[in-house]
């Protein structure tokens, strides 16, 4: 029977540091900046807000909408209502324990309400294989990329962009704005550059409109 050779102290080293490499290099570097609302403030780390796309002048916030076969609104798309209008709140959390949110850091991004109907927590996710191409919506479709979201500094002062980076294969694209035959502005990911939604974010409150 052959005997079990014991872990040494510099094995213990070596896993310790790869363990770490695997953990920082999922975090934003040390000159990343912190991501500010509309007022300056910086986002919180599980704050609630209001993303505005400033993307034409009669559009508002976002929100849920059932489009194609669906029987219950999993869709997320720039509302149609009037530019006044803030959209349904996104809470923007990540998993690291950090108070604020940094330019580059893996998110999840929830509305923080949905209807009845719609699967919770009623997270963002990336569908594949759409007519519309690579579609933000709620859970439920099976073919699902796996990834996560993150903001990152626009060409504009102050203002941002969404982009959302698939586990595997580790490629990123910005979140932008297809609009389909029935004039619905359905968020999707882009794979060309320069071509996602400028956004601005916005403290939610108890008032929604």
């Amino acid at each position: 029977m052959k005997s079990l050779i014991a872990p040494t102290a510099s094995t213990f080293f070596f896993f310790s540091l790869f363990l770490l490499s695997i953990f920082t290099s999922n975090l934003p570097s040390a000159a990343a900046d912190v991501v500010t609302d509309r007022d300056g403030k910086a986002l919180m780390n599980g704050g609630t807000y209001h993303i505005l796309p400033l993307f034409g002048v009669r559009d508002g916030g976002l929100e849920l909408a059932a489009t194609g076969n669906e029987t219950c609104p999993l869709t997320v798309v720039q509302s149609r209502t009037s530019q006044i209008f803030r959209g349904l709140p996104v809470r923007i959390s990540s998993p690291f324990r950090i108070g604020y949110i940094n330019e580059g850091l893996i998110l999840n991004l929830a509305f923080a309400s949905s209807p009845s109907c719609a699967p919770t927590p009623p997270e963002w996710t990336v569908v594949k294989d759409l007519p519309e191409g690579q579609a933000v919506k709620l859970p439920g479709y099976r073919s699902t990329v796996r990834g996560w979201f993150k903001i990152e500094k626009s060409s504009l002062e102050y203002l941002y962009k969404v982009v959302f980076c698939a586990r595997t294969g580790g490629t990123c694209g910005e979140v932008g704005i297809s609009v389909d035959d029935e004039g619905m502005s359905r968020l999707v990911v882009t794979e060309e550059e320069d071509e996602g939604i400028i956004v601005e974010f916005m403290k939610a409150t108890s008032v929604s409109v």
